[in-house]
């Protein structure tokens, strides 16, 4: 009996460590994972000449704390570090390598801005780590052939200028265009896409470009009116748009103005511009906007007001930056959500580039993702706008994007 009772307390043992083993073989775990954790890692301009995207970090911190307080994902908590880049190609390096080799982190998400995502973008890509939700619209984050680990949740800046240039060929096809941009790929894709579209049907009279560390635009915006352009095209940061608006009225100059989206914010350019500066210019858009009254009855929107209150009580609601961070941390949950036990980076990278058809809260109507493994553009069109009185009116239906890729 002594004999047969050890001979079965022994395949009762096997038998728990076997179950043992297939439960932990249905559970795949990349870096940074456990059965209570996921580490992810960002890059923020919380200082430095860009830190006005500060809010866009705040926001997506917060956002997970809310998440982690509910219960995490699948039961995980949500570890985010999020660290600060400077705006600096040098600062964002070295965090995203200790993020990675020191951290451990599963995949750097959101990480937000042209210039640092520039520079960490081969580093990530060579070491196979996601480089994923990019809040950056340049045409080298949507290049699955070069570089398969970085996919974009940030509307293509080329996209846009292109729908700005077929918005210009239709309503002001005599336009003289003159343009101000950033002097570095995100003004330039903005400006390739409005060539791209314009041809030889209308002429550009005047390119101007700032450094985002000048203090002012004051005399570019002189030489674009110098010009003789009667259109002015804005692919500027927030800061500088604002300038602009405030010194083309001061100058008398009355060119029908266009803002890049990232600079369309009623709160913090707009209102700051003064609204009289800003009448009868025009924009696209994909998202609703906290602090615009067309949207102040919105479902939505009253729901993204309660979370900033509460979970980021001391940025403002109506900053369109705050407002991508929310809608880009909505795709990161659902992705990770969709990996279940498969918490490897090979997966999450399937996850953020298989989200066509999705819409998050706070996208306009008519407006999803679209992101395929073969295609890692995640918007197909956007909406144009016009400024009227103290908000944004949508003036088109929402467009197909085949023509403005």
């Amino acid at each position: 009996m002594i004999r047969k009772f050890r001979w079965t307390a022994a395949v009762a043992v096997m038998a728990v460590a076997t179950i043992g083993d297939l439960s932990a073989a249905e559970k795949k775990y990349g870096p940074g994972v456990t059965d209570t954790e996921i580490k992810l890692g960002q890059t923020v301009p919380y200082s430095g000449p860009a830190s006005a995207f500060s809010s866009y970090g705040r926001v997506m911190t917060g956002y997970f704390k809310m998440v982690n307080e509910a219960g995490g994902i699948n039961g995980r908590k949500i570890n985010m570090i999020s660290l600060d880049n400077a705006f600096s190609p040098p600062k964002a390096i070295e965090q995203t390598r200790k993020l990675v080799e020191n951290d451990e982190v599963l995949a750097d998400v959101g990480t937000v801005g042209t210039t640092p995502n520039v520079a960490i973008q081969k580093y990530l890509n060579g070491a196979k780590v996601p480089h994923i939700f990019v809040s950056a619209g340049g045409r080298r984050f949507a290049d699955p052939q070069n570089f398969p680990w970085t996919v974009p949740m940030y509307p293509g800046f080329e996209m846009e200028g292109k729908t700005f240039g077929q918005y210009i060929l239709k309503h002001k096809p005599a336009a003289k265009i003159g343009v101000l941009y950033q002097n570095d790929d995100y003004g330039k894709d903005f400006l390739v896409g409005l060539k791209a579209a314009l041809g030889d049907k209308i002429k550009i009279v005047a390119e101007v470009t700032y450094e985002i560390t000048e203090p002012t635009i004051d005399s570019q915006i002189v030489r674009l009116k110098d010009s003789g352009a009667d259109t002015l095209l804005y692919f500027s940061t927030p800061k500088f748009t604002a300038q602009g608006l405030r010194k083309v009225k001061e100058t008398g100059w009355t060119p029908l103005q266009f803002l890049a989206s990232p600079t369309n914010s009623v709160k913090t350019v707009l209102e700051p511009a003064g609204f009289d500066n800003a009448q009868g210019i025009i924009t696209t858009q994909f998202t609703k906007q906290a602090g615009d009254p067309a949207w102040a009855d919105d479902a939505e929107v009253k729901e993204y007001v309660e979370f900033m209150k509460k979970w980021v009580p001391n940025d403002n609601p109506g900053d369109f930056v705050a407002l991508s961070g929310y809608v880009n941390v909505q795709g990161i949950v659902q992705a990770i959500t969709k990996c279940g036990d498969d918490l490897t980076r090979e997966n999450l990278l399937k996850q953020a580039t298989t989200m066509k058809g999705t819409r998050l809260k706070m996208m306009l109507p008519g407006i999803q993702l679209n992101t395929t493994p073969q295609d890692y553009a995640p918007y197909e069109s956007l909406r144009m706008a016009k400024f009227e009185g103290a908000s944004w009116k949508l003036i088109d239906e929402a467009a197909t994007s085949a023509s403005a890729k």
